[in-house]
């Protein structure tokens, strides 16, 4: 799992049909504090995250285990939105 805030959406009309009706949203991977590093992509959210959230994110074949993505071509989900860290005893995030 790593940690991701969500940047943005990529809107797609025409999609594998195993993946159809689902929303694609721009996540880009942040340290243990909400701290935007690395590279953006792209992963289905599966639990209405919104543009600003702090999420965790499933990748590989982890993010093929869910009802919604089993046996599709998927490579990283959205599986929780993230309302505190705690970090060696202190909150370093806490969602507003």
């Amino acid at each position: 799992m790593l940690i991701a805030r969500v940047v943005g959406t990529a809107v797609s009309t025409i999609k594998d049909p195993k993946v159809a009706g689902t929303k694609l949203l721009i996540l880009k991977q942040t340290d243990h504090t909400g701290n935007e590093v690395g590279k953006p992509f792209v992963a289905i959210d599966l639990v209405d995250a919104g543009v600003g959230e702090l999420v965790l994110t499933a990748h590989s074949s982890s993010a093929r285990q869910s009802n919604l993505t089993k046996d599709s071509p998927v490579d990283a989900v959205v599986m929780a939105v993230i309302d505190h860290l705690n970090v060696d005893g202190e909150v370093v995030f806490r969602k507003e």
